[in-house]
């Protein structure tokens, strides 16, 4: 390989290290975003009463669900 060619391949390394970066940034703030949505929808469930905290299986079987029919 030419000098020329060495320095192209590190400057495409560098551009490709620097999107990664930003890529995992990027994914480490939707996994925050994703965590507060789950914990809304959470309190929303519980606050609605469809769901109680935390989540566990209830004694009766066959209740019927609130909203259905």
């Amino acid at each position: 390989m030419t000098p020329g060619a060495e320095d192209h391949w590190e400057a495409e390394l560098r551009v490709l290290r620097q999107e990664i970066q930003e890529l995992r940034a990027e994914q480490k703030e939707m996994a925050a975003a994703i965590n507060q949505l789950v914990t809304t929808f959470r309190s929303l469930a519980a606050h609605l009463g469809i769901a109680g905290e935390p989540y566990a299986k209830k004694e009766t079987r066959h209740r019927d669900l609130p909203g259905f029919a």
